[in-house]
């Protein structure tokens, strides 16, 4: 059995590495680093990745696969701390004493928010997909409220699609983040960063009956018989784990044509710490970037001997013109820092960084199974309402039992 698979991302990956123990697999990925928005730099004396990364404490099928993985020893449990730059200053409210500071929400505000934060999980996100998020705080919870504090959650998440975002992704982000103890929220990292897990499993892969091709786009996609053909190879099934519009481009079958967002992420090497110690700062007030996010204000800074600093902007189609140079103006101006305090900055930019979970998502998702070929990713119902790195690995799973199935092999 012969099987290609499109994507070498984490999806990809996982799934490359458990189906080459029982078929010949090639994988392709188009870009020269495998990982997509999982990938990392690497310095001299460390690796960091390209987009800012963590994980949940339920994220039960990641876990698992670090520990199967061997890489349990390196999973470490770290405190998130979250805060809003609002008219030029730092606002922390990643614990309840520091929510009922904050001037721009009244006390009703801050007791509505909390009514929410307990009543999330509980919630059914079904009953909401069809409704916008701000339709659904400004209804139930006022407008000041969704303003002063949701509204730059949701730019810094979806830029100017902010406004489409289902209720069901935001109730769904606020089950998940809840779990925050007095000084803040928990959060998963690996020891080292996300490179090993993408390295450990690219070798199981090519270890067992794999072949990874790096830096080469699949162009042609023709049925040829029972199976296809994929650049000019045959293959008995075809794995795709691009977005479903992309796989309709390359084989003119009728797939949904999902909204999906680009990412624009800028790192930064600096002297010191910006954001008087919070991780996750959304932007208030206007910026080319909507959230400033502090990864040695998470992760210890003494591993990388330098701060390192996320600038995040999504967009739709193409980034704006000339972004790198104007998030790193415009961060230096808002957070009193000189040019010559940066070590180093480098841009990272995906065009399909990922699906934006629009009002009415939940009609467009897309079974894994169609016109003879397999689609997973995080366009798949493990990924909704809330994209993350587990629901890539559950959808992977998933996929994966399907074409064992497939295979005549036991699918547990």
């Amino acid at each position: 059995m012969e099987l290609c698979i499109v994507g070498g991302g984490l999806c990809g990956l996982t799934a490359a590495a458990a189906l080459s123990e029982v078929a010949q697999v090639d994988l392709i990925e188009k870009q020269p680093l495998l990982g997509g928005c999982l990938s990392s730099y690497h310095f001299e004396t460390y690796t960091i990745e390209r987009y800012y990364h963590h994980f949940f404490s339920g994220d039960h099928h990641l876990i698992d696969l670090m520990n199967r993985l061997g890489m349990g020893h390196t999973l470490e449990w770290l405190k998130g701390t979250t805060g809003y730059y609002v008219n030029g200053t730092i606002y922390p409210l990643s614990t309840p004493l520091e929510i009922l500071r904050y001037p721009y929400l009244s006390l009703l505000d801050k007791a509505r928010l909390a009514l929410l934060t307990l009543n999330a999980r509980r919630m059914d996100t079904v009953a909401l997909d069809g409704m916008t998020a701000e339709q659904f705080v400004v209804e139930r919870y006022g407008r000041n409220l969704y303003r002063s504090f949701f509204e730059p959650l949701l730019a810094s998440k979806f830029g100017e699609l902010k406004g489409t975002v289902s209720a069901a992704w935001l109730v769904s982000r606020i089950a998940i983040r809840s779990n925050r103890g007095m000084k803040g929220e928990r959060l998963g990292y690996l020891n080292g960063g996300f490179e090993e897990l993408i390295q450990r499993l690219s070798k199981k892969a090519t270890k067992s009956s794999c072949t990874i091709t790096t830096g080469t786009a699949v162009t042609e996609v023709q049925r040829e018989g029972d199976g296809w053909r994929v650049n000019g190879n045959h293959y008995n099934q075809v794995l795709f784990t691009i977005p479903p519009q992309e796989v309709a481009h390359l084989t003119g079958l009728d797939f949904p044509s999902i909204p999906y967002q680009g990412a624009a992420c800028l790192t930064l090497g600096l002297d010191r710490e910006v954001t008087k110690g919070i991780y996750w700062l959304n932007m208030k007030d206007a910026a080319p970037y909507g959230a400033v996010v502090s990864h040695t204000s998470f992760v210890p800074r003494e591993r990388y001997g330098e701060s390192i600093i996320y600038l995040a902007s999504y967009f739709t189609e193409f980034p704006p013109h000339n972004l790198e140079e104007r998030m790193i103006e415009e961060f230096c101006r808002q957070f009193d820092v000189a040019r010559d305090e940066i070590h180093w900055h480098r841009m990272a930019i995906d065009r399909s960084a990922g699906p934006v979970y629009t009002a009415g998502y939940r009609d467009m998702m897309t079974a894994y199974y169609q016109h003879g070929l397999y689609l997973a990713g995080m366009f798949s119902e493990p990924n909704y309402p809330e994209r993350s790195m587990e629901g890539s690995v559950r959808a992977a799973e998933n996929v994966t039992a399907l074409i064992r199935g497939s295979m005549g092999y036991d699918t547990n």
